[in-house]
């Protein structure tokens, strides 16, 4: 099942994907969405937004061994986390806004888990069971100034840093599938999940041990080797085999104000 987030007119609403059209639904997001049977429209007929709306954006560093060495980072011996503020989050298709207290903005392609139910202490070989579905994200760097910070909250936490969607598969094996990030249509990053460092159980488990994650909570898993830099100008699309790609314009702030 494919859950989206789209807008005609008014606000933004839950709806359902069959065969490219969107359905609207009732029920709550990831724990018992289910379709009205009234059509919505086509999806190029809607707006689609982020398709979660995250109390928490949980994100996993360094958990490629590629990654790690292209910035002679050593692979870190458990899980290196850390938080972006859920107003990061924009959905397909809106800007990534290039700050401008920085002066290099890296995107980085990730395959998010999307949290179906309420998780605390729950083991790696109950993982499956708390995961609502799965989806692209792009974790924004403002590299820079996660350098000169020390620490990551600015850097990888400015408004537009979090793009997601564009929309969540429930029914989606994520266990080796190829995660990549082109530039204006040239390939930059191409990963397979199967390489990550910390698989998919072992962080459900290592996360949920020391916080509670709710329904429609996300965590980035992680990005491969090739993060270069963009522009003002570019288009940057992740992609997750499998699960759609998302696309998103890199604009400088202020531009066009």
């Amino acid at each position: 099942m494919k859950i989206v987030r789209y807008q005609t007119t008014g606000p933004a609403s839950w709806g359902i994907v069959e065969d490219g059209v969107v359905f609207a639904t009732e029920g709550a997001p990831f724990v018992d969405l289910r379709s009205t049977g009234e059509r919505v429209g086509a999806l190029d007929e809607v707006t689609l937004r982020a398709p979660v709306t995250p109390r928490t954006v949980m994100c996993v560093g360094r958990n490629y061994s590629s990654h790690a060495a292209e910035f002679g980072n050593a692979v870190p011996d458990e899980p290196l986390l850390f938080l972006k503020p859920p107003a990061a989050v924009v959905g397909p298709g809106e800007d990534v806004v290039l700050p401008r207290l920085s002066a290099r903005l890296d995107p980085e392609a990730e395959l998010v888990l999307v949290i179906g139910k309420r998780a605390r202490s729950v083991a790696a070989a109950d993982a499956w069971d708390v995961i609502g579905g799965y989806t692209c994200g792009n974790d924004v760097t403002a590299r820079d100034i996660q350098k000169s910070d020390g620490q990551w909250t600015r850097g990888k936490g400015f408004d537009t840093f979090c793009p997601v969607g564009p929309w969540v598969e429930t029914e989606f094996d994520p266990t080796d599938v190829g995660v990549s990030c082109t530039v204006d249509g040239e390939r930059r990053q191409d990963g397979r999940t199967k390489d990550l460092i910390f698989p998919i159980p072992f962080l459900i488990e290592y996360i949920t041990r020391f916080t509670t994650l709710e329904p429609g909570d996300i965590i980035l898993s992680g990005t491969p080797e090739g993060v270069r830099p963009v522009e003002p100008g570019n288009t940057v699309t992740v992609e997750v085999e499998g699960l759609g790609a998302l696309s998103n314009r890199i604009v400088a702030e202020g531009a066009g104000s």
